[in-house]
């Protein structure tokens, strides 16, 4: 057919063969099909395999599941291969053989980056392959305690009339690879290329399958990347693994909150910490503000690292609640070291390093800010502040402010909690020196 009946473009169609599926890929897998009563059910340990690396091990749960699909997505040359690399040598290390399927890359190519890394490679075993039924004949003899498919796009079924990388291919194949991980009770990750909407190897085709899905994520310019959990059939999705890339790979990033507040200046102005939560970890982060009396006629508003829609609401906050007047100011927020924050817990932050910027006064260096910001100007409470606080503490900060509500029931120690009930006074409070209004401005 030359032309599409619906759409009315020419050559469009394109010929697919379906062939009947195989009784062996419609069976099931074995005793498992059977209907079992749960309560009759023996339940057993279910035994993990740790990985040499803390923040993948945190991020999985605590370890390998013997038999799980793992996979891995995040944008090209984020950093993907090299941790599942890194991971590997460890596991060949401890466990035993480990099986690296590249097909993307040939063997001298995967050894010139193991070289790169730092790795000798006893007991990893690389195979350049890409059809997928030579590569599982290969697994079956090699028997490796764990096999990575590096990536999921590049391999293909024979018996598939479609390109590698098709929707039909991925799918299948990664069945396949999941039937075997199950037979085998031999743990596998894959890794899958992430779309321009941001979606792993098409729409979502391939986290419907697997048993655990992770994002690997990083800003463009930032050397810090976050391993994150967006599904795990066998752990919890609130955990966040976080590396940074080296010369020799990545290195885990065992304190990270030391590690942003490293190029902290004691008494700058503008310059807020608040405590947020990556998953179950809490991290202080510096949140910087700049206000500067603006050159056009409509002030501009930059955030970086925020929620554009949070910085607009408290602006209008810190105007018609505070009296301060930021309708001819330009305003740019940042959070300093490549991290994202979502949660609306720094909204005291944020409206305290704008005031400190537009005042002209420095805040508390001694002193974090965590709460989140109403319409009326209230400081809302949040959630996990004890382990805020906490974090907070063994940082080396002697003060915090914190919600009023909810703070009853919170014991900690080396910290003084300093509760507020509106930003009126949380700016009181943590505001220090004398105020200095820009030219031209007058507070209410």
């Amino acid at each position: 057919m030359g032309q599409c009946p619906v759409c009315s473009s020419w050559n469009s169609f394109a010929e697919q063969t379906i062939k009947p599926v195989a009784s062996s890929q419609m069976s099931g897998a074995g005793p498992f099909s059977v209907p079992q009563e749960l309560s009759k059910i023996e339940a057993t340990p279910q035994e993990r395999w740790p990985v040499d690396i803390a923040e993948l091990n945190r991020v999985l749960g605590g370890g390998l599941v013997p038999g799980s699909l793992v996979l891995i997505g995040g944008e090209p040359g984020i950093g993907k291969s090299t941790l599942l690399l890194q991971a590997a040598s460890r596991m060949a290390a401890s466990k035993g053989k480990v099986a690296y399927v590249s097909g993307e890359e040939t063997l001298h190519q995967t050894h010139l980056r193991a070289r790169r890394l730092g790795i000798a490679g006893e007991g990893l075993y690389l195979l350049a392959e890409n059809n997928l039924e030579s590569i599982i004949e290969h697994l079956d003899r090699l028997k490796p305690c764990m096999a990575i498919i590096d990536s999921i796009q590049s391999v293909f079924l024979p018996e598939l009339e479609t390109s590698s990388g098709s929707v039909t291919q991925v799918r299948e194949c990664t069945l396949r690879l999941m039937r075997w991980a199950k037979q085998s009770q031999t743990p596998v990750f894959i890794t899958g290329h992430v779309t321009k909407d941001g979606a792993i190897a098409g729409p979502r085709v391939l986290e419907h399958i697997v048993d655990t899905v992770l994002y690997f994520e990083g800003e463009p310019f930032s050397s810090y990347r976050l391993l994150r959990a967006v599904k795990n059939r066998f752990g919890s999705t609130n955990e966040v693994g976080i590396f940074e890339m080296k010369e020799k790979g990545l290195a885990e990033v065992d304190n990270p909150s030391q590690l942003f507040l490293s190029q902290r200046q004691g008494d700058s102005i503008g310059s807020v910490v608040t405590a947020t939560l990556e998953g179950s970890r809490p991290l202080l982060v510096v949140v910087q503000a700049l206000t500067s009396l603006t050159s056009f006629g409509l002030p501009r508003r930059t955030v970086n690292g925020l929620d554009f829609g949070r910085l607009l609401l408290i602006t209008a906050v810190l105007s018609r609640r505070l009296g301060l007047k930021l309708n001819n100011q330009d305003i740019i927020v940042n959070v300093t070291g490549g991290i994202k924050v979502e949660e609306p817990a720094a909204d005291m932050a944020i409206a305290l390093a704008v005031s400190s910027s537009f005042k002209d006064q420095p805040v508390d260096p001694t002193m974090a800010a965590i709460g989140e910001v109403g319409l009326s100007g209230e400081i809302r409470s949040v959630s996990q502040l004890e382990r805020r606080l906490t974090e907070a503490a063994r940082l080396g900060f002697k003060k915090c402010l914190v919600p009023r509500s909810g703070f009853s029931g919170i014991h900690v120690t080396d910290i003084e909690p300093v509760p507020v009930s509106t930003l009126r006074e949380a700016v009181k409070l943590g505001l220090i020196g004398k105020t200095t209004e820009p030219c031209g401005q007058e507070e209410e």
